[in-house]
Formats: C-alpha cells, sequence, structure tokens
C-alpha cells in the first residue's frame, strides 16, 4: 500500500516494511506521515510477525521537516502553540501513536538505518525492537536546538538503553552519535557496511521468523516488562509464561 504522503507499508507473508519514501529531503517527517503510520497499525494482516523500518535514499530520516517549523497550518509550531494546553497534548498523543504501534506485543520492529537519523528519526528507530545500523548511520536527539523536547516516545526507551546520566547528555547536547559509539552504548543490535545493510536485516528476520511465535509473544512481554518488576515479580511471570507454553505445546486448552 503506497501512500502519497512519503510513507508506505508493503506486506510480504509475515514480514511487513515501512517506507519513509521522502529521499529528495532525507526522509524528513511531517504530522501528515505520522497519521498515516499510524493507521498502519490498524491495516496490519494478522499473519505479519516482523515489522521493517527504513528510509529510502542516502538517510534514514533527518528528522521534522523544516516546513512544519516555519509554517503556519495547524499542525506547524505557530498552529500548535495557538491551542488551549490539553488539546496541544493531545495533538501530539496522536502524533506519538505512529511511534508506539511499533512496541506491539505481537511483533517485532527491526530499524535499518543509514545515514542520518535525527530527532524524530532517532525516535523512530528508538520506537523499534532493534536496529540494524550502517557504518555511516548517525543518532542525534536534536530537539533541544529548537529550544524543545523529544516527544515522540523515544525518551524512556533511550533512558532504557543507555541509562539517565547518558541519555541526558544525549538529549541535552543534541550532539551526534556514530555507529561505533550507538554500538558501545547499546543503541545498536548490529553494525555493519552499508552495503550489507539489506542483507543484514534479511538474516535478522529470516531468524526470528525461524523460532516460535508464541515463544517469542512470550518472551518480548517478559523482557519488556522486567524493568517495571522486581526480582519476585519477574521470576513469577517467568513461571506462568513457561505455563502456558507446556499448556499450549500439549493442546491443553484452558
Amino acid at each position: 500500500m503506497t501512500a502519497g504522503i512519503g510513507v508506505r507499508l508493503e506486506c510480504d507473508g509475515p514480514v511487513a516494511t515501512v517506507t519513509l519514501c521522502r529521499p529528495d529531503v532525507l526522509n524528513a517527517q511531517t504530522p501528515a506521515m505520522w497519521r498515516q503510520m499510524r493507521e498502519f497499525s490498524r491495516d496490519l494482516p494478522g499473519d505479519v510477525r516482523v515489522v521493517v523500518v527504513r528510509g529510502e535514499g542516502r538517510s534514514f530520516s533527518a528528522g521534522l521537516d523544516l516546513g512544519v517549523v516555519r509554517g503556519d497550518g495547524e499542525d506547524s509550531f505557530a498552529g500548535l502553540t495557538m491551542l488551549p494546553p490539553q488539546e496541544c497534548a493531545d495533538r501530539i498523543a496522536q502524533f506519538q501513536e505512529a511511534f508506539t504501534w511499533l512496541h506491539r506485543p505481537d511483533i517485532i520492529s527491526v530499524a535499518a538505518v543509514q545515514g542520518h537519523a535525527i530527532g524524530a528519526g532517532f525516535q523512530l528507530a528508538l520506537a523499534c525492537d532493534l536496529r540494524v545500523l550502517a557504518e555511516d548511520a548517525r543518532f542525534a536527539m536534536a530537539e533541544v536546538t529548537l529550544g524543545l523536547v523529544p516527544d515522540l516516545a523515544g525518551t524512556k526507551r533511550l533512558v532504557e538503553l543507555v541509562g539517565y546520566a547518558r541519555a541526558l547528555e544525549i538529549c541535552a547536547t543534541g550532539r551526534r552519535i556514530e555507529a561505533t559509539e550507538a554500538r558501545r552504548l547499546g543503541l545498536a543490535t548490529v553494525v555493519v557496511a552499508g552495503g550489507d545493510l539489506d542483507e543484514a536485516v534479511a538474516d535478522l528476520t529470516s531468524a526470528l521468523l525461524a523460532a516460535d511465535r508464541a515463544a517469542v509473544i512470550e518472551i518480548k512481554a517478559l523482557l519488556a516488562g522486567a524493568a517495571g518488576r522486581t526480582h519476585a515479580e519477574q521470576q513469577r511471570a517467568e513461571r506462568e509464561a513457561q505455563t502456558r507454553r507446556f499448556r499450549e505445546i500439549a493442546g491443553i486448552e484452558d
């Protein structure tokens, strides 16, 4: 399915691919793209297990389109400042849904990142469960350079991956993070040569699809919730998940 606003969804059996397709502006993002991306979650066939997010051309996404920053439409900075506070927050909540659906427990999301992933681009990569980076990939949380904060659901993911102090330094300075540092900090699942990005993503996708789907769903839920549980609570969650697996494998219906 192709949208004329710069993002498309293509499904091939258990694999769906979300592609930012505005290479002429380094896949800069707009609220119209976010609305379409939010709809992708509703359009996703039930047999999809892996969602790959990528950008056409030489960059993943250079961040927010400057037309949103400088324009005067309802979704522009100027337009948002004219809204009552709660209405503005509600509008941003809608934008966040374009990113948070990639957290869904029934899918594994993989970002294939080349070139720049700045601001909204960095947060889109963070929204994915796994990130495969080309050697030329560059991350930056650049919102601070506009006097803004990251607001597309990326801050918690960043803290979970690198810790509070490093996340604060990254967000407060807006500095660039090269692929080698991203790997060291835990922001990259793997870093490969630029020409090997597609193959690396395909290999990872194949490995994910080779595993039992129900087991992967249980594993993702266990790991995603681990930070919010005590040791005893996590051990209980493990026991309960394993009991469900035993019963399903044995064909025992509840």
